[in-house]
């Protein structure tokens, strides 16, 4: 597992079906995330989420636990605007 950088970003979770979901990203990562949300979702779904400095990314849900969700980001965070969009998030 790689390192984490602790956040607390509101933003919305959007789900295929067309349905967007308010949610806070807790933690994230150059592959991944963390985020409360109330959207009934199950592993292996893809959501989406607008981050900023970088913008729209998919993410695969890897687990889901009490309102808490982990996602695998389909695709990595530039490196060269990694540590800008961790700064907007705080």
């Amino acid at each position: 597992m790689e390192p984490r950088d602790e956040t607390l970003f509101r933003t919305k979770l959007r789900l295929d079906d067309g349905s967007a979901y308010p949610a806070t990203i807790v933690n994230v990562s150059p592959h991944g995330l963390m985020a409360r949300c109330d959207a009934v979702v199950a592993v292996g779904d893809l959501v989406a989420v607008t981050l900023p400095v970088v913008g729209d990314f998919s993410a695969e849900v890897r687990w889901t636990l009490g309102g808490r969700i982990g996602c695998r980001l389909t695709r990595e965070v530039p490196p060269a605007l990694y540590q800008f969009a961790v700064a907007a998030m705080r």
